[in-house]
Order: C-alpha cells, then structure tokens, then sequence
C-alpha cells in the first residue's frame, strides 16, 4: 500500500482536539524562548563584562562565542539521545542545564568560570533548538504544520522582545558601577526563570507518537495520534508511520550513503549554516555597537536596540500567516532577495553616511523584520520536514551542528572584521551569502507545504 493522500479539508473534517495540538505546539516552541532570550540577553551584559574582567576584543568574542560551542556539542548528542530516550525527556535535560548555567554565571567571580557556565547552558540551548521544532513537526497535522512550526521562532522573537526591556528595567536600578560590578549578574541570573517555566509546561506534554512507534509502544502512540487528528486518520497515520520504519535502516552515517537522504542532510546543512551566514546573530549579539556605529546613539541606540525585537515579533507573524498559504520555498525566495538588497544599502550607508542620521539603523531594523519573515522561521520548519521518520532526530541533529558552527563563527569574527575592515565591508560580506542562500534555494530546496512527513519521506526516492 502507498501513501495515501489525506487532504486538508479531511484533516479539518475529523474531530481532533485543536486545543491540544496548539497547547503541546506552543510548550514545545517554548524552548525557542530560551534559544531567542539567551541569544539576546548577552548584548546587554558583554559591555559590563568588557569592563568588569577588563576584556580584549578578542576575548568578547570568545565569551559570547562560548555558548555555542556547547550548543554545537548539544545538538551533536540531541540526535541519538532522543532517539534513545524520546523527544520529551531530552528537552527536559535542556531546560535543566539551562537553569544551572544561568545560576553558575550570576555566581562567577572569573572570567574562565563565566565561560565554563556559558558551555554548559549552550548544551541545553542546542538540544532544546533541535528537539523543539522536531517535536512540533511530528505531531503536527500537516495542513498546520508550518504554522505550528513557525511559534518555534514566534518565541524566539519573543525571547528576544522581553530581553530587552528587561535589561533596560535591570540597567536602570543602579548607577554605572553597580552596573559594571553586580548588574551584568541580574541580567544573566534573570536568563533562569524562563528556563524553570519551561520545564512546569512540558510536564503535561505527551511524548512524541511517531518516536513512541519507533520504540513499540503503539497503543500510547494511537491514543496521542487520535487526540490529534480523530479517530480515522490516527489510523491512516498510525499505518503510514509504521511502514516507514519497517522500509528504512536505523540512523547512522552510512544510511546517508544512499543518494537521495544524502541529498537530503545536504539541503538541511546549508540551509542550516546560511541561515547564520546572512549575518543574523551578528547584530543580535552586538546591537549596541552597531547601531551605535550606524548613527543611533544614547537614548536613541536603546530605542532602535528595542526594535529588533518589535521587528522579529512582526515578522513572524507575517510568516505564521503566509507559510501555509504561498509555500515554504516562496517565502524563503522572497526574504533572501529583500535581505540582499537591504544588507547592500547598510554597506552603502556606512561607506557614504558615516556616523550620522537613522537611515542605516532603519534599514538593518527592516532586515530583521525580512529574516523573521524567511529564515528564521522557514529553516526550522524546512529541516524538520524533510528527513523520514528513522533518521529524523539524527539528521537534524547533524543540520543543527552545522547552524550552531556558522553561528559560533560569525561571532567570534564579526568583531576582529568590523574592527580591521569597518561596517561598509561587513555588510558587503553578509550581502553575499544572503545572495548565495537565494541561488540555492532555487535551484535546490523543495517545496514541502500541505505534504505529510511521510510524503515528504517519499519524494527522496
């Protein structure tokens, strides 16, 4: 028997519990919170650090570059620990270490401690980004799976959002060396109640029903599929998930021997790794020096600071609107386009404005808003989807591995680059690979809107 097209109208139709699928969605994507809050909150305490340990540049680098070389090792183990232990339990382990690192590094009295911490809380960071939109991708009905994927960088965005104001709040306890002594340690021991929310939500929340087949415990998982989808496609699904595990291999490099999963795991690395080179993190990490180089400085650097996430937040709910209506693949067409053209008119502003004015902080504000349309949702959902059932957890496992080492390296150099080649040439660099990501979604990403992961499984071969 092949696979059997349900449609979305026959998904709408059943009687599965749209409350549920929303509420284990959004307690799932609740670890992009911690992603978007962590990835933020070190830009309002790097510059109090600088002063505290009387850091290098070079050492900056290093200390906000730290959590994701945890965060590549995380990703690294998140694959076949899932697969061992199953999606839910993982996640807990990541909020866990999150809670630790957040408390060792409000603790630290050296610099090496700091960064000890920062590693540990990016194991957690780098499980909970892969395990997050996997979870969500596979209890998802198909007809709102980019959707539900999209809240994955819904509550990045929102991470981001609330980071922001809350460093403003902390900041504005105490005087500049209250700031520079204790006031970096608020901020960073603050990063820890998003993460004890996060494991209170997900002690409700179901284990994954195709992870559940895979270790034959079929019953749970029918009881979860008909929560999900009713009773007549909880049957179709429960069949389909199945035969997909009888026809494959168990994980391991050597599956990606064959032709077209190696295909696959080569889209899901690049579109990984460039969703970092377009430069996204490298103005999240240090926003107030950008902006502050763009012309915006002050009060005003704080304004358009606060904006990034105002924008983030806009543009993933443009995107959550638009996913399952014009496609995966037309979205990240259209972000990629607008995102070169935008990074190219900030390398003109800083080669030709200078210091002064808005107009180059508006622009790197609008590419933001563009990412949060395209990349940054549209990868997680993409690299969820188009993996088969057996090596799901393994292969994006492996495409994460790659994002967090663009990411790790985009870091750690942006400030040696900006500091020898200036903010024009900076630009210039992350308009080129956000050329380089259209040419190759064209050419080589599928489209996978309204299709099961089980269709998607079968275009590979």
């Amino acid at each position: 028997m092949g696979i059997v097209k349900v449609t979305s109208d026959e998904y709408k139709e059943q009687k599965g519990n749209l409350f549920f699928v929303i509420f284990i969605s959004c307690a799932a994507a609740f670890g992009g919170l911690l992603y978007g809050y962590d990835t933020a909150v070190i830009s309002g305490a790097i510059g109090l650090m600088k002063v505290h340990f009387n850091l290098s540049p070079t050492m900056v680098g290093f200390v906000v570059s730290s959590l994701l070389l945890g965060g590549a090792v995380g990703v690294l183990a998140s694959g076949k620990l899932s697969d061992r232990f199953g999606r839910k339990s993982i996640l807990l382990l990541a909020a866990s270490l999150f809670v630790v690192s957040a408390i060792m590094q409000a603790l630290s009295s050296s610099i090496s401690f700091v960064i000890i911490s920062r590693i540990i809380g990016g194991l957690g960071i780098g499980m909970a980004s892969v395990l997050s939109i996997t979870y969500i991708s596979e209890i998802a009905p198909p007809h709102m799976r980019g959707r539900l994927g999209s809240l994955y960088q819904f509550a990045v965005a929102v991470g981001i959002v609330s980071v922001y104001f809350l460093n403003d709040y902390i900041l504005s306890i105490g005087e500049d060396a209250w700031q520079n002594s204790t006031g970096w340690r608020y901020i960073i021991g603050a990063s820890g109640i998003p993460a004890l929310l996060f494991l209170l939500i997900l002690s409700p929340v179901p284990e994954s029903p195709r992870w559940l087949v895979k270790a034959n415990r079929t019953l749970e998982a029918m009881d979860i599929l008909i929560k999900i989808n009713g009773t007549h496609i909880a049957r179709q699904e429960l069949y389909h998930i199945e035969q997909s595990l009888k026809e494959n291999q168990p994980a391991s490099l050597s599956l990606f021997k064959e032709a077209c999963l190696r295909k696959a795991l080569l889209i899901g690395i690049l579109l990984a790794a460039f969703q970092q080179l377009v430069g996204i993190n490298a103005i999240i990490y240090y926003a107030p020096q950008v902006f502050e180089a763009a012309g915006a400085r002050g009060d005003l650097s704080l304004l358009v600071t606060s904006m990034i996430g105002v924008a983030a937040f806009l543009g993933v709910l443009c995107s959550m609107w638009l996913i399952d209506r014009i496609g995966r693949k037309a979205l990240l067409l259209i972000g990629t386009a607008g995102m070169a053209v935008t990074q190219l008119l900030v390398s003109f502003g800083f080669h030709f404005q200078g210091t002064e004015g808005l107009t180059t902080s508006l622009l790197i504000v609008f590419y933001l808003f563009l990412f949060n349309i395209s990349m940054g949702p549209v990868v997680w959902v993409v690299i969820s989807e188009i993996f088969p059932n057996h090596a799901r957890g393994y292969a994006m496992s492996i495409s994460t591995f790659f994002l967090w080492v663009a990411n790790w390296f985009v870091s750690q150099f942006f400030p040696i680059l900006w500091n020898k080649a200036g903010g024009s040439f900076t630009f210039l660099f992350f308009m080129v690979m956000c050329l380089a990501s259209f040419l190759f979604i064209w050419k080589w990403v599928p489209e996978t809107k309204g299709k099961s992961l089980e269709e998607i499984e079968h275009m590979w071969k």
